[in-house]
């Protein structure tokens, strides 16, 4: 387990009032918890100063093309449905290009698990990745509402001199601008739920003519709003469980967001004729330009969502003192302590193999997966009858799902003992897509038949394309339990 150093002191940033545009290095004060709480347990509100580099242009144009790809996948069509749609009302679920339904529990078992790994594996070899590149939270924060705030509000430390903000109407276009943005998000969130052509017959009708849907949308919107307006960086630092489990999921081989200590310390511009001072000139920038309000300094933290905004920050003052870049760099604990870097460790291992076995279950299901699933369950009641002619019957239910997307039409026929047969009211049985039905069906055989109360027959439906489905089905006759005349 990773022995995590989360600091007990919180950064403050302090403004020269003759240099507003450049503020004092942050200094620290002994007591708090988290990073955004001052002193005194009130709210310290963050406001980062964006530190472009080429870590932030990256992460800049993987931010708008996970947007880009957000916005436009409700709208794309892969054999029919969109790549990927969680119609919860019709209980289906089209994934790039397949349809599943609720009676594939074991498949939505195994993903989940896949998920769960591929997390894991993610973790130990790259960090918090996700956090810093692809969580919505991060790429929304930074990269849509922030800007925008930047841009009516003016940039963080600095006067803004503008109408807009002078006259107060900067602020006002600010949340309009949020409120139209979190509508349009709350409307996409919803179109991965419902088709965008009912989606687009609900933006043009009244509210109410669909009011639960126009609900769920009115809560997303309005938790949005919350969120990025109020809530921001306390949803990784609160709310989140990630940052507390990489705990278990790093390990000293982990590639992290680091700060240099050999290199770096002692901090500090260096005196004539004074002590010898490491590369780092405290002036504060990875502070000051941190989303999340730490010193990445004080070694690894749970608040530390590995943005590399304090590799730019770092990079480019290094640059403009024109000493080697990397004083804070991705890397790992043990290299940052000079030990080998080894990408070969046990859970580098164990991870993959597990996930191999996973996606080759998930492979056999989905090879094995017909274009429909069938149960045969006992009926309630008794447990046989006699029928006038002397036959003995057992009540069963027949429950078919189509899984494929047309209509299907199945029969249902036993066999298995001279004699024996099925009795359906309704046959043959044809179901619409994804449409699942109880047929009631009744299982008859002769009364010499049986052995000791027992009658093994199968049950067998068929479908299209050659599709066959049988099922061994334990009769009842008499021996078994008291039995009741049928009228």
């Amino acid at each position: 387990m990773l022995a995590m150093n989360t600091p007990l002191t919180i950064s403050l940033t302090q403004h020269t009032p003759a240099k507003p545009a450049r503020p004092a290095p942050p200094t620290t004060r002994e007591g708090s918890v988290l990073s955004t709480l001052n002193p005194d347990g009130s709210r310290r509100w963050l406001t980062p100063t964006p530190s472009p580099g080429r870590w932030w242009t990256r992460r800049r144009a993987v931010a708008y093309g996970l947007i880009a790809l957000f916005t436009l996948l409700p709208h794309l069509r892969l054999n029919g449905h969109p790549p990927l749609l969680l119609d919860l009302a019709t209980r289906r679920f089209h994934v790039l290009g397949t349809t599943f339904f609720p009676t594939d529990t074991l498949l939505l078992a195994l993903i989940l698990l896949v998920i769960f790994l591929a997390i894991f594996l993610f973790t130990a070899l790259l960090g918090r990745v996700w956090c810093g590149w692809a969580c919505p939270q991060t790429v929304y924060l930074e990269f849509v509402f922030r800007p925008l705030e930047r841009l009516f509000e003016g940039e963080p430390g600095r006067p803004n001199r503008s109408w807009l903000a002078t006259s107060g109407l900067g602020k006002v276009l600010k949340y309009v601008t949020y409120f139209l943005v979190a509508c349009f998000l709350a409307h996409t969130f919803l179109a991965y739920f419902v088709r965008t052509e009912v989606l687009r017959e609900w933006v043009t009708q009244s509210p109410f003519q669909h009011p639960g849907p126009f609900l769920v949308m009115a809560t997303v919107t309005a938790l949005m709003l919350f969120d990025f307006t109020f809530f921001r960086e306390q949803v990784c630092l609160v709310a989140c469980p990630y940052g507390r489990m990489q705990s278990t999921l790093l390990d000293r081989q982990s590639l992290i967001v680091s700060y240099d200590v050999k290199r770096g310390e002692p901090r500090g511009k260096a005196a004539p004729g004074g002590a010898p001072r490491g590369d780092c000139v405290d002036c504060g920038w990875c502070v000051r330009t941190c989303p999340t309000g730490i010193d990445i300094r004080n070694g690894l933290q749970m608040e530390c969502v590995h943005c590399t905004q304090c590799i730019d920050a770092c990079d480019a003052v290094m640059s403009k003192l024109r000493r080697p870049t990397g004083l804070i760099r991705y890397g790992s604990q043990a290299e940052m302590a000079g030990e080998p870097r080894r990408f070969l460790r046990p859970r580098t291992l164990v991870y993959p193999a597990i996930l191999a076995v996973l996606f080759t279950a998930i492979t056999l299901v989905l090879l094995h997966r017909g274009p429909a699933n069938v149960r045969v369950l006992r009926a309630r009641g008794p447990v046989y009858s006699t029928l006038p002619t002397g036959e003995i019957a057992n009540s069963t239910i027949v429950k078919i799902t189509n899984q494929a997307d047309r209509s299907q039409t199945f029969t249902i026929a036993a066999f298995g003992a001279e004699g024996a047969r099925a009795v359906c009211e309704e046959s043959p049985v044809v179901l619409t897509s994804g449409e699942i039905r109880a047929v009631p069906v009744m299982l008859v055989a002769p009364p010499g038949a049986f052995e000791h109360g027992h009658l093994t027959v199968t049950v067998r439906v068929e479908g299209p394309d050659g599709y066959r489905f049988e099922h061994p089905y334990r009769m009842a006759g008499p021996g078994t339990t008291p039995r009741k005349e049928a009228p």
